[in-house]
């Protein structure tokens, strides 16, 4: 890098002003993670601004929480731009980007799956390698076991449940690294949309375990990329 060039970059404020937004150039500087969009509810001309302008700066951009519309619209700017209708993940990588460590993934049921792959997703983008486990809640104890040693092995595991969420005190007790709850909001009405599988996973007994927001799986896939980064600094 030329001088004149470093100069240019450092005089730089560590946001750009956009008027509607204020986007943090300098968050991955100070976090180690860059910005992620949160799309839902965003007007359509700032989205798709906000989309352009990370992807300019950083070759990559990822946002959650998005629907088809935006897909389309972000797909004006950005043609390459990819969206999945499960996680309801708007993205776009970089090329050969290398996944470290390992982070287990399991859900409840197949219910719990999309909630499972924002926390998934979120994880890869931020370089971590992720094993999905699912559909192994606690009405079928033996699903489990037949998977826990892959799931022993994992420096995080992000355990995502609705109904009674009793799946993360089940793990909890059976691991030796964090285990990240997540409720969902899966359930017949007395789950009271997540509330029950939040305050199961609150309260419980077994060590060792974190709990996110209702149906929060960026939260959690961000909190195990974490926890994995420390655990390879430690290996290394």
């Amino acid at each position: 890098m030329s001088v004149e060039s470093a100069e240019g970059y450092f005089r730089r404020q560590p946001f750009e002003e956009l008027g509607y937004a204020k986007l943090d150039s300098h968050r991955e500087l100070r976090s180690g993670f860059p910005e992620v969009i949160y799309c839902s509810g965003k007007p359509d001309d700032c989205l798709a601004s906000i989309y352009r302008k990370m992807y300019e700066a950083n070759g990559e951009v990822f946002g959650t929480r998005a629907d088809l519309h935006q897909y389309e619209l972000v797909k004006q700017e950005i043609p390459d731009i990819l969206y999945d209708k499960v996680s309801h993940i708007l993205k776009i990588e970089k090329p050969d980007k290398k996944r470290l460590g390992r982070i287990a993934v399991c859900t409840a049921g197949t219910a719990d799956i999309h909630v499972a792959e924002e926390a998934a997703q979120t994880a890869e983008y931020f370089g971590s390698y992720v094993e999905r486990i699912y559909d192994v809640g606690v009405s079928g104890l033996h699903r489990l076991l037949a998977r826990l040693e892959q799931i022993q092995e994992a420096n995080c595991v992000v355990a995502v449940a609705g109904m009674e969420g009793a799946l993360a005190s089940v793990i909890g007790g059976l691991v030796r690294n964090p285990v990240i709850a997540v409720p969902t909001s899966i359930g017949y009405g007395a789950s009271m949309n997540g509330l029950s599988a939040l305050l199961t996973m609150i309260n419980s007994c077994a060590n060792g375990v974190a709990v996110v927001n209702i149906d929060n799986g960026y939260g959690a896939g961000y909190l195990a990329t974490q926890i994995n980064r420390l655990a390879m600094q430690k290996k290394m």
